[in-house]
């Protein structure tokens, strides 16, 4: 995050609240985010896994996935792995089901990451959500953390939108309050993230 960009998010959390203002400044600069080598697919379907889960939860959940493919490298160990066998790793029938839909689109072409890196993200998460089992949410959280894109607002994670409710004010509207940020909502979204984090006895959900 540039020095220019940590500014325009001081002055402009000043202008909408206080609280706000004081959380981002305590906070300071966000650091730049590491790219993920992991292919689009493996992405996606841990991205499932945890959806609705407090990040512990998830954690556990896909550790246990991963000790069950043993030595086959995950990304084949999910084409070839049964939705029981998933479910005994703690995925629901649904998110079962989804893993198996997400690699299956992967072994069709559907995930070409190059592409889907052309499009914006609004085309993306179109396209994505076109696999069964995936939704908005997912696409938000893939357009922020794999893609890069810099102006997502992820409105349907509820901890994003109940910790900027929480500074603003429960008279305003989180989209309102978001749009002063545009175009880089996607920093607002990590902003919440990382405060909701810092918030004792928080347990986020994903």
């Amino acid at each position: 995050m540039s020095r220019k960009l940590y500014s325009r998010f001081l002055e402009t959390s000043n202008e909408i609240s206080t609280e706000l203002h004081k959380a981002i400044t305590e906070c300071g600069a966000l650091t730049k985010q590491p790219q993920n080598a992991q292919p689009l697919a493996t992405v996606m379907c841990r991205t499932i896994a945890g959806q609705q889960l407090s990040v512990q939860a998830a954690r556990t959940i896909w550790s246990r996935v991963v000790t069950a493919s043993g030595t086959t490298p995950l990304a084949e160990y999910l084409i070839t792995v049964s939705p029981s066998d998933l479910r005994a790793c703690g995925l629901s029938r649904a998110k079962a089901r989804a893993v198996k839909e997400i690699v299956a689109a992967a072994d069709s072409g559907c995930l070409d990451t190059k592409k889907l890196t052309a499009f914006s993200h609004r085309e993306r998460s179109q396209q994505l959500m076109e696999i069964w089992g995936v939704g908005q949410w997912t696409a938000d959280m893939l357009g922020i953390f794999y893609f890069g894109d810099q102006n997502v607002w992820p409105e349907s994670d509820i901890t994003v939108t109940k910790t900027l409710q929480r500074l603003i004010g429960y008279r305003r509207k989180t989209t309102l309050a978001a749009d002063r940020f545009a175009p880089h909502r996607s920093f607002l979204a990590r902003y919440m993230w990382k405060i909701a984090d810092a918030t004792p006895n928080n347990k986020r959900a994903s």
